[in-house]
């Protein structure tokens, strides 16, 4: 190291002294020439120092290359092995991730079978819904009767919306209808089409009965199947109109009947005047009969596949006990109501079966306790809490004219019964007109007639109106009932409807006799030779009966004339069909009285063709006139004393003897109708059982 550090400062000193060095060499050749050589060798042994440092530096390179390269290498296999051992670990959670996915589609297949199999078991255990819903009462036509809780009274329209409902109700099954009792024969065409109407929608429906007569059971025939107890019987003795005459019982009193008639057909004022029916009358009566009879056979051989001769021979029989109403093909099961449900719950294969007692009918809160109960009882009883329409949506307006026709406002009497005022009548069509929602009016007429005055008020209202309006007439249509129909753009009624009646009654009832056998004295003193025209002593003087007869000869050129119009006919040929003459709906569709035979649904239809409306599209129905609240009705005085004097003798007479219901209620009517001068009353009197 020493020699190689002395010749690194020897070539520096001779680069250094550069020409002068070699100046000097050459000046002295001879004595530097072993310096020379030791320096050659120097040299190259320093530039082999030199070379084998490099070679040293060249080693240490390479082995540091050689060593990052064995680091680098040894990395890469870490790496290498730390993704190898990663990839093996998501294999082993992909796996994983499988064994869990076929575990849970195992336990979904299982859980899946487990539900299979609750469903399977709850299909084999079902449960089954049936609407039961009773027919009984006279289902009056009506706007609704309102209680003291709420508008829960049963009539004929709500009665059918709830049969109706249970066809379209997914929830329920079938339908179930317990028939007590049957109403007039126009009310029974409207049931038995709600009852095709559920049938149509693939559900069945069955009549339930203890025993039947007549339009009861032509009810039931309507229905898929009749059931009734090995105890029942089906009692069709035929059609029957029994007719009562007072005259005799008048003049045993003392009281004599001064009545007089337009039209030789015009018998409502017989039952006072005579003791038989005079033979004009039979003969409308006996074609009336014939009529409702053919009606009610060609009815039940149709619904029981039956041939009318068959029914004929059947009602020719009368009454048949359980087994030979079935023998006959009148009833379909003979069972008492629990054996029938039991068969009903094997025939629908059910679990458990439920019949919806009251099915759609309308439920009172009666809960009136608590701090705010007593407004709420008064709230239910004035019917407040109700919202209304008061919505543009366009709607159809019914308008219920029921009961004898009397001037003034509506009333109910005693017995249930109504007398349609002109004044509530006449509110009410001004009403529907004025409601711009309301787009047509159907006139809903059950009434026998009445006062010629009102009558003739409620026709101009419905002429005055420029809304269409349909009339529908329900079991009678007839004298004022037509009259007040016959201005419509059209006119339907049912099958047994009983319509027409076209004539004019008057009188009034001489109580002279009575006086004096009650040993009253009566003296008068007049002015005018028909100041005695009203008197209740007398009967009318000649002078007074020609002006009677007067007045009622133009009442009855006014309806004839009126209805001649409106039926767009010659005068001579509505006075064939006139005369008091009465027909079923049947018949008087035949004779151009009415447009078509058919329900109030179908009335209504019509109702919306005429207004321009889609008859397939449902629409808002408003009903009119509003039912009178009962709380006003009991509060409100209009019971005044005659009438509650009426009242109680009548609820004596009836508690007494129940089948003098029906001839005090026609007495009472009568007495109603005869304190107007004129009257367009059918012989309403009479009853086809």
């Amino acid at each position: 190291m020493r020699e190689f550090l002395l010749g690194m400062w020897l070539a520096i000193a001779l680069v250094v002294a550069g020409p002068a060095t070699r100046s000097f060499a050459a000046d002295k050749p001879a004595s530097d020439d072993k310096a020379a050589t030791a320096e050659k060798k120097a040299d190259e042994k320093e530039t082999e120092k030199d070379a084998d440092r490099k070679a040293d530096k060249k080693s240490e390179a390479k082995a540091d290359a050689d060593k990052k390269a064995d680091d680098a290498d040894e990395k890469g296999a870490k790496e290498e092995a730390k993704t190898e051992s990663k990839r093996i670990k998501a294999k082993k959670a992909e796996a994983a991730r499988a064994a869990d996915k076929a575990k849970a589609e195992e336990q979904a297949k299982k859980d899946k079978e487990a539900a299979d199999k609750v469903a399977a078991e709850k299909a084999t255990k079902k449960k089954v819904r049936i609407a039961y819903i009773i027919i009984d009462g006279a289902l009056p036509e009506s706007p609704g009767e309102m209680s003291l809780f709420g508008d829960l009274g049963v009539d004929l329209r709500k009665t059918m919306a709830r049969i109706e409902k249970a066809g379209d109700d997914e929830a329920i099954a079938g339908v179930i209808l317990q028939i007590d009792s049957a109403p007039g024969r126009g009310k029974l065409n409207e049931l038995r089409d709600s009852i095709n109407r559920v049938q149509s929608k693939g559900k069945k429906v069955y009549a339930l009965l203890e025993s039947a007569m007549g339009p009861q059971y032509q009810l039931a025939s309507a229905c898929d199947e009749i059931i009734i107890p090995e105890s029942g019987e089906v009692l069709l003795p035929g059609v029957r109109a029994e007719f009562s005459f007072y005259k005799d019982l008048l003049g045993k009193v003392g009281v004599e009947a001064d009545m007089l008639h337009v039209g030789d057909f015009k018998g409502a004022a017989e039952p006072y005047t005579r003791d038989s029916l005079s033979e004009p009358v039979r003969k409308n009566m006996t074609a009336l009969i014939d009529d409702v009879y053919d009606e009610m056979l060609t009815t039940i051989a149709s619904d029981r596949d039956l041939k009318v001769e068959e029914v004929r021979l059947i009602v020719d029989q009368g009454l048949l006990m359980a087994n030979e109403a079935k023998e006959a093909g009148l009833v379909d099961r003979i069972a008492y109501p629990d054996q029938f449900r039991d068969s009903l719950q094997k025939e629908y294969k059910a679990d458990k079966l439920v019949y919806v007692e009251n099915y759609a009918k309308q439920k009172v809160d009666a809960d009136f306790s608590g701090p705010m109960g007593m407004m709420k009882l008064f709230q239910s009883m004035m019917g407040e809490g109700k919202g209304g329409s008061g919505d543009s949506n366009p709607k159809i307006a019914i308008v219920y004219a029921v009961g004898p026709i009397m001037s003034g406002k509506s009333q109910s009497s005693i017995l249930g019964e109504t007398t349609m005022g002109s004044t509530t009548i006449v509110e009410a069509l001004e009403e529907a007109a004025k409601d711009e929602t309301v787009k047509a009016i159907v006139l809903r007429v059950d009434s026998p007639g009445g006062s010629a005055l009102a009558s003739d008020l409620i026709w101009r209202q419905t002429q005055a109106i420029d809304k269409p309006i349909v009339a529908s007439m329900g079991d009678v249509a007839a004298s004022g009932g037509y009259y007040i129909s016959m201005g419509a753009d059209r006119i339907f009624a049912e099958p047994g409807t009983v319509t027409g009646s076209i004539g004019v009654v008057g009188g009034k009832l001489a109580m002279k006799g009575v006086y004096d056998k009650l040993g009253i004295d009566t003296e008068s003193i007049s002015r005018g030779e028909n100041s005695g025209i009203f008197s209740t002593t007398h009967k009318f003087s000649d002078s007074e009966r020609k002006v009677v007869e007067r007045m009622m000869k133009d009442v009855y050129r006014q309806f004839t004339t009126k209805a001649a119009e409106g039926r767009k006919m010659k005068v001579e040929q509505l006075e064939k069909l006139a005369g008091g003459q009465v027909y079923t709906g049947r018949v008087a569709k035949r004779l151009g009285l009415i447009d078509e035979v058919g329900t109030l649904r179908d009335s209504i239809q019509s109702a919306k063709r005429l207004a321009g409306l889609d008859p397939d599209k449902k629409v808002e129905v408003l009903v009119l006139p509003k039912p009178e609240n009962p709380f006003e009705a009991m509060f409100g005085g209009n019971m005044d004393a005659e009438r509650e004097a009426e009242a109680r003798v009548i609820a004596g007479l009836t508690s007494l003897a129940p089948e003098l219901r029906g001839v005090l209620r026609h007495a009472v009517q009568l007495r109603q109708v005869m304190r107007e001068p004129v009257a367009v009353m059918m012989p309403y009197w009479f009853e086809i059982k």
